[in-house]
């Protein structure tokens, strides 16, 4: 029988070479999976007919020469190994470490970026010294920043700490701020806001309160979906400056991509925003990253309650940013 070479992550065709159960006719068109897993793959949504629709049912009747699209999901990441990668430490004692985390760093193994992740730097700066709440892939892990977003994370040392910072996540009391550049200026006499229910101002303060859930035809981006998780991301105007303005951006929910999905969805998408943003002539338009930078984290530390909070300074690839957009023209408050 010939072998069509699955590999995970990678669509397959498969063509059913006999009628009968579809988990039975996958298995005879490949030996890359036993039955089983075939099954296990169908219930999961992994298989398509060749129109796209989403077949979930192992025990659906195929006729032979029917023709099914496999997509098996992409192999777990092997276990991270300490890595001596530098750290910006901003805090650390026995509970917590508050660590500056660089652009371009994934925060825990991936398929893809399974080396010079931020857990790898952390299991060799703290050791053994790291929350095990996570798993193995994430130990300590109670937050993440997206790859290219630069700023500030706070990593639990102890099961205790985890419990209790992951308690404040939950309930929204964890102060977060990000410096965040976005093409345009979004204000109240923006009429592309004027029109969005999920938009309101409270003063000078830009709120988005839209619902976010994965984009329906592009499993790798978020969006704003009836029906999704709730997020709210407040903005205050902080610089105007030619065709863009740097903003403040606080966060009361934490969703995946929550800051550039709701800058994107009111027409303000971050500068430099390669999955949400547009190409455009100008400052951004070599830079190689989202102009995103969490710049403030605050929170009562687990061991004794009392309130904390750190700074991080302007990135000098943001700051540079800024500085050619200021060289344009004048600026306002």
């Amino acid at each position: 029988m010939d072998d069509p070479g699955i590999e995970d992550d990678a669509p397959s065709t498969l063509v059913a070479p006999l009628a009968g159960r579809l988990d039975k006719a996958l298995a005879a068109a490949t030996d890359a999976f036993s039955r089983s897993r075939l099954a296990a793959l169908v219930s999961a949504g992994a298989v398509r007919r060749a129109n796209g629709a989403l077949v979930t049912d192992p025990g659906l009747k195929v006729k032979p020469g029917e023709a099914f699209l496999l997509t098996p999901p992409p192999p777990a990441p092997a276990d991270p190994e300490p890595e001596p990668i530098p750290l910006s430490v901003a805090f650390e004692d026995a509970e917590v470490i508050v660590v500056d985390k660089p652009a371009g760093m994934v925060v825990h193994p991936a398929p893809g970026a399974e080396r010079g992740t931020l857990v790898a730097a952390l299991l060799h700066h703290c050791g053994a010294s790291l929350s095990g709440v996570g798993g193995v892939a994430r130990p300590g892990i109670v937050h993440r920043i997206d790859k290219d977003t630069s700023g500030l994370l706070v990593v639990a040392k102890t099961d205790a700490a985890h419990a209790a910072l992951s308690a404040q996540f939950a309930a929204h009391a964890v102060e977060r701020r990000y410096l965040a550049l976005v093409e345009g200026v979004p204000d109240r006499a923006d009429p592309r806001l004027a029109g969005l229910p999920a938009v309101r101002f409270e003063g000078p303060t830009l709120v988005i309160d839209a619902p976010i859930a994965r984009h329906r035809s592009d499993r790798k981006k978020m969006a704003v979906v009836a029906g999704g998780r709730r997020a709210v991301t407040r903005a205050r105007v902080l610089e105007r400056l030619p065709g863009a303005t740097l903003l403040a951006c606080e966060l009361e929910t934490g969703r995946t991509h929550q800051i550039r999905v709701h800058l994107a969805h009111v027409g303000h998408p971050l500068v430099g925003d390669p999955v949400y943003g547009r190409a455009r002539p100008g400052p951004g338009a070599a830079f190689p990253r989202q102009a995103l930078h969490a710049a403030t984290l605050g929170f009562r530390h687990p061991a004794d309650g009392r309130h904390v909070r750190f700074e991080s300074p302007t990135p000098p690839d943001m700051a540079d940013l800024l500085a050619a957009y200021r060289e344009i023209g004048p600026t306002s408050p």
